[in-house]
C-alpha cells in the first residue's frame, strides 16, 4: 500500500504562479515515480528552466543521526557498485540553506513526510507537490509559460485534447499504475506467497495486453503521438529486463520477449533527453544495494549489456 502525498496543489494557483526559474525538483534516480518527473522536465524542454537537485540512490542507515532509510543530497558519497562518487548526485540548492535530507525540506513545510519527488517553489520557499502524477500533468499543462526551449508546435503534448483520448489515456494510466508500476512492488516486496502471486500473474497480463496493443502497428500507447500513458510505463519497463527481472521476482519473460514492447521501448529510448533522464547505474546500485547483503549483480550482458540494448529495436524476439 503506497502512501498517501500530502502536498497537491498546483502550478497555475495563485500562489504558484507559473514562471521560468521558479520551480526546482528534488528526486532520485533509482525510484521509478522520480523517473516519471525527470523524464516530462526532459521531453518538454524545462531543464533550464526547472531546476533540479539528485539525491544519493542508497538512502541514511542506521548510524546516521536521523535515522535510517532517508533521502540524503551527499555528492561525496561512494556507491558500491563503480567505487567512486556519482556525478548526477548533487548537494541540495532548491531551499537555498544546503539542507542534507529531503526530511528536512518536508520539515520546514510542517510535515513528516520524507518521499522524492518534490516539486519546490522557490521564491515562495514551499513544498508545491509531492505527487508524480500530479507533477507529470502540471508541468505539461504550463511547459510554456515555465520556459520551454522545445517550440509548442514541436514538443510532445503528454495529456490530450480529445475527450475520447483522454479516456483511453485515464483507462491505460489505471492499468499501468495498478498492475505493472505498483505490481512490481507488490511483487518484489510482498512476504506473502498468494499475494506475490496474484501481482506476478497480473503484471505479465497486462505486458501480454500492451503487446497486443501495439501489435497493429501504432508507436505509442495511444496511437501516434507520445503521452502521459508512455511516459508512465516506461519507467517500470526500463527497470525490467536488468532489474526487476531478479530483483522484484518478476522472472516470467524479459521485455525482450515481447517484440513489440521491446520495440516501443527502444522507440521512446530514442526520442530527445528521455536516455539522460535516467540512470541505470543508480537503479541497479539502489535496488541490489538494500538487498540483505548489498551486492550488485553484474548482469545481464546477454544479448548485450544494457542500457546499450535499448539501442537495438532489432534485439527483440521474432
Amino acid at each position: 500500500m503506497r502512501g498517501v502525498s500530502g502536498f497537491r496543489h498546483a502550478i497555475g494557483e495563485e500562489e504558484f504562479p507559473a514562471e521560468p526559474g521558479r520551480y526546482h525538483l528534488f528526486v532520485a534516480l533509482n525510484c521509478p515515480w522520480c523517473h516519471r518527473v525527470t523524464l516530462a522536465r526532459s521531453v518538454l524542454g524545462l531543464q533550464n528552466s526547472v531546476t533540479m537537485d539528485v539525491a544519493f540512490l542508497n538512502r541514511t542507515g542506521d548510524d546516521d543521526p536521523e535515522g535510517p532509510n532517508l533521502w540524503e543530497f551527499a555528492p561525496d558519497r561512494v556507491a558500491s557498485l563503480t567505487g567512486a562518487t556519482l556525478p548526477e548526485c548533487t548537494v541540495e540548492t532548491g531551499t537555498g540553506r544546503g539542507l542534507r535530507l529531503a526530511k528536512e525540506i518536508y520539515r520546514a513545510d510542517d510535515s513528516e513526510e520524507q518521499s522524492l519527488p518534490i516539486l519546490y517553489d522557490k521564491i515562495a520557499g514551499r513544498i508545491v507537490n509531492n505527487e508524480s502524477a500530479d507533477i507529470i500533468r502540471m508541468l505539461d499543462v504550463a511547459a510554456d509559460a515555465l520556459g520551454s526551449t522545445i517550440p509548442t508546435a514541436e514538443r510532445v503534448r503528454l495529456y490530450p485534447d480529445d475527450d475520447m483520448l483522454r479516456q483511453h489515456l485515464y483507462d491505460l494510466n489505471d492499468l499501468i499504475y495498478r498492475t505493472i508500476n505498483n505490481g512490481a512492488y507488490k511483487a518484489g516486496f510482498s512476504s506473502d506467497q498468494r499475494i506475490y502471486e496474484a501481482a506476478f500473474d497480473a503484471y505479465f497480463e497486462t505486458l501480454e495486453q500492451l503487446e497486443k496493443l501495439l501489435s497493429d502497428g501504432r508507436p505509442f500507447l495511444l496511437g501516434v503521438h507520445f503521452s502521459e500513458a508512455d511516459l508512465r510505463l516506461f519507467p517500470t519497463l526500463y527497470r525490467h529486463d536488468p532489474v526487476y527481472n531478479m530483483r522484484m521476482k518478476l522472472n516470467g519473460a524479459r521485455i525482450l520477449d515481447y517484440p513489440n514492447l521491446w520495440r516501443w521501448l527502444c522507440r521512446v529510448y530514442a526520442l530527445p533527453g528521455v536516455a539522460n533522464a535516467g540512470s541505470l547505474v543508480h537503479c541497479r546500485q539502489g535496488y541490489f544495494g538494500r538487498s540483505w547483503n548489498g551486492v550488485v549483480p553484474s548482469g545481464p550482458f546477454k544479448p548485450m549489456p544494457y542500457p546499450e540494448a535499448y539501442l537495438h529495436p532489432d534485439l527483440a524476439a521474432l
